[in-house]
């Protein structure tokens, strides 16, 4: 399935409250790599921009002046992305905005033309509870050179999201390994059965478990002798005593 990573830009935070898009930007991935077939439009929402908003993405009122309105870029857009799987950080934000705007072009909601939405924000609480998970510190996290991000911009955001996300979901290659043959779809890979393999088990050396056991015994005695490992080593002791 084609994958587009997706990103707006708006005029303020509540599209209920009449705030509009301003810019789109989408990348495309195919077999998880970058293809450069991306879509980006700058749009006239109509309205002028929150100050706040300004503060973020720079965009100014009048440079989207002469920008076309949403209506008129909707079927190009909706068409790049129909059932594709598409990922967007904090979908609900963006997924609310773009269905107002497709509401106010007399069209269906978005998720009738896609093929899924996935939501890296809350893979990343999942797999980052507690942390900061802004696209900037997903970004310092992972490794994702961000350093020209002084301003938001639909485009480049859609760009580091796709780093990130094909970071965040490595893991899913663990088990593939890359023939190094290409075709016009993409990379050609073989999946390895794991259950061809005999692991190696390695155990510990009388070093090894010695300091284990030193580190045990300081436990068992900050605790005063109530760490679950000892009661149970009590009861198994007690249990063949019987």
């Amino acid at each position: 399935m084609r994958q587009i990573v997706l990103d707006t830009e708006t005029t303020g935070l509540s599209a209920e409250g009449g705030d509009r898009v301003i810019e789109i930007g989408c990348v495309e991935l195919v077999a998880r790599k970058l293809t450069g077939n991306n879509k980006h439009f700058y749009l006239n929402p109509e309205r002028d921009s929150h100050e706040d908003a300004l503060k973020v993405h720079g965009i100014s009122n009048e440079f989207l002046r002469d920008k076309p309105r949403f209506a008129a870029v909707a079927e190009e857009l909706m068409e790049y992305l129909r059932d594709a799987e598409i990922i967007i950080h904090n979908a609900a934000f963006d997924v609310g905005f773009l269905n107002r705007e497709l509401e106010l072009a007399g069209l269906p909601v978005f998720r009738s033309y896609v093929g899924s939405v996935t939501d890296t924000l809350a893979m990343a609480k999942e797999m980052y509870p507690g942390k900061r998970n802004s696209l900037d510190a997903l970004c310092d996290r992972l490794g994702v050179d961000n350093s020209g991000r002084t301003l938001h911009g639909a485009l480049l955001d859609a760009e580091l999201l796709a780093d990130v996300y094909i970071n965040l979901t490595r893991g899913q290659d663990a088990l593939l390994i890359d023939m190094g043959s290409t075709d016009a779809a993409g990379d050609i890979v073989t999946r390895v059965d794991l259950a061809a393999f005999t692991l190696p088990v390695l155990t510990a050396s009388d070093q090894e478990a010695a300091a284990h056991e030193g580190v045990l015994k300081d436990l068992d005695k900050a605790s005063g002798g109530k760490t679950l490992w000892r009661q149970a080593d009590s009861q198994a002791a007690a249990g063949r005593m019987a």
